[in-house]
């Protein structure tokens, strides 16, 4: 990672390189933390964060279902994720808030110790997320069962939920695959690893519900959001694996994904193996939204 600018720590600008935590910070051995995953976008009017409001509001929701008392208030740690990346001197960037219990009592009740929060954000490269946005990326339906609400609450986006998604990522990359598709303890679809996970069938686009289990996307419902401007509708309903394989076209959706191609499940090819109408139509409706030339949705930015 290049370091570049500064890391926002509890109220402070900290060089990238100083930017540590104790060894018995209490989130590294319980994992209890919670964290987003926003984009800053290089458009012609300037550099401009993507839907910064609702990535706070989640933040601060997935804060409070980990009972969670932030020291910061919403307006605060808006105005610093602007500073921050703003110190960076980057155009275009991933931005990533993290609240976590601190350093101070060990033992599993995190409760009696403080919550620490800190911003940092870095040059975006597409990495993991190259596969789908061009040719396609290959998915293996994971071995691993997606946890659900029964455990813990899936509608926050905390550390715990990814060690789940992380078995399922590895194991589709020691496979040759590009990503991991999870099941539910029903056996439903519930997203990747990383995204949430839309199906194509006679032009009528599907994706799974919230009490599937998955994660409420702000790009996922960004999509369906511009799908529903431009005309179109989505359904959501429980999906099977066979939806999965009869599919003419699968798409995912995430903060660093975007919108990416499925072109395989497994053994199955998608359609014709290739990115679908649909997919291709909606990757370039998100990149006039997100680079600022849809004026329909230019609330959605808030500019550096």
């Amino acid at each position: 990672m290049k370091e570049t600018g500064k890391i926002w720590m509890n109220g402070k600008l900290v060089p990238f390189k100083d930017a540590k935590v104790h060894v018995l910070t209490h989130a590294l051995h319980y994992s209890t933390s919670v964290f987003e995953g926003i984009r800053c976008y290089n458009t012609p009017k300037g550099s401009a964060v993507f839907r910064l409001q609702e990535h706070v509001d989640r933040f601060f929701k997935s804060a409070k279902l980990y009972s969670m008392k932030m020291q910061f208030s919403k307006k605060e740690i808006s105005s610093a994720i602007l500073k921050t990346v703003k110190t960076s001197g980057l155009k275009e960037c991933y931005i990533r808030p993290l609240a976590y219990y601190g350093y101070g009592t060990m033992g599993l009740t995190p409760t009696q110790n403080k919550v620490d929060v800190s911003i940092a954000c870095w040059e975006w490269t597409m990495g993991e997320g190259k596969a789908g946005k061009f040719s396609g990326a290959k998915c293996k339906v994971s071995s691993w069962i997606k946890i659900d609400s029964r455990s813990q609450p899936m509608q926050a986006k905390a550390a715990p939920n990814y060690s789940n998604a992380a078995l399922a990522r590895v194991e589709a990359l020691e496979n040759g695959y590009d990503e991991a598709i999870m099941l539910n303890f029903q056996g439903k679809v519930v997203e990747g690893s990383a995204e949430n996970i839309f199906v194509v069938k006679d032009d009528i686009i599907q994706t799974p519900p919230l009490s599937a289990g998955l994660l409420e996307g702000i790009t996922r419902d960004s999509v369906i959001q511009i799908i529903e401007e431009n005309g179109g509708f989505v359904i959501e309903r429980d999906l099977d694996r066979d939806d999965l394989y009869s599919a003419d076209e699968i798409f995912m959706t995430g903060t660093a994904a975007e919108v990416k191609s499925v072109t395989q499940v497994d053994k199955v090819k998608v359609g014709n193996a290739k990115m679908g109408k649909i997919t291709k139509a909606l990757q370039k409706s998100f990149t006039n939204v997100v680079m600022g030339k849809d004026e329909r949705f230019l609330p959605w930015l808030t500019f550096i």
